[in-house]
């Protein structure tokens, strides 16, 4: 068999994978605009669809996960292709983990929701941090299929936005709390839920992070932003 055969082949096995990845990201970003709806509806039923799609989600991960230690066993890739391999496993984890947190929310809407909390806290402000989360995503995805690493790199300075979003939300709560002692058990559920909406913005900026270790080779995790500009660059 040719070089050029094999060649074409795992190009064919990697869009198959990476095609799964997409799909399990499309999954993941509905279980987070789903579980923001059943905050604001207060909607049991919705909530409960979205811990049942973590069932699909998890199968989803193991299943990529499969594939890729069949490709990597059949073909030894090294180099680029070895990266981008193990990078779509990161990127399928992050995914999952994405998913885990949007079951989080629905959890914790329905926990809300049976204790009769009070509806009056701001919730609306979560739904505007959960629509930037998603939306940053959405962003992480597009740029991890097309491996573009100025996309990358401009949502790695967005997560900024989020993690202030978040602070923001906090000082919020910490102000219901000290001028109503009753808000204390509601305002500490939806702290929760800020914190696992800031998690998402996390996961798609280590995506971001996947994209530029795929295309430079270099591991920005723990990089400065001036550090990381300079790779790209």
């Amino acid at each position: 068999m040719s070089d050029k055969h094999l060649s074409t082949q795992f190009d064919s096995e990697l869009s198959v994978v990476s095609s799964r990845v997409m799909e399990l990201g499309g999954l993941v970003e509905s279980q987070i605009h789903q579980a923001i709806y059943a905050l604001s509806q207060f909607s049991v039923e919705v909530a409960n669809h979205v811990t049942e799609v973590e069932i699909k989600v998890n199968a989803m991960e193991l299943e990529i996960d499969r594939d890729l230690a069949s490709i990597i066993a059949r073909r030894q890739p090294t180099a680029r292709d070895l990266r981008l391999l193990m990078a779509i496993s990161k990127a399928t984890a992050n995914l999952e983990r994405v998913g885990d947190e949007a079951a989080k929310i629905a959890r914790m809407v329905r926990s809300i929701i049976s204790s009769g909390s009070p509806r009056s806290l701001p919730s609306i402000e979560l739904r505007v941090a959960a629509d930037m989360a998603s939306g940053l995503l959405r962003k992480a995805l597009d740029a991890f299929a097309r491996l573009d690493t100025a996309a990358a790199l401009v949502i790695l300075k967005e997560d900024d936005l989020i993690d202030q979003e978040f602070d923001g939300f906090v000082r919020k709560l910490i102000t219901y709390m000290m001028e109503d002692p009753r808000m204390i058990s509601p305002s500490l559920d939806l702290l929760f839920l800020a914190k696992a909406i800031e998690r998402i913005g996390d996961h798609a900026k280590n995506i971001a992070e996947l994209i530029i270790y795929i295309v430079k080779g270099a591991d920005v995790r723990h990089a400065s932003m001036q550090e990381i500009e300079s790779v790209v660059q």
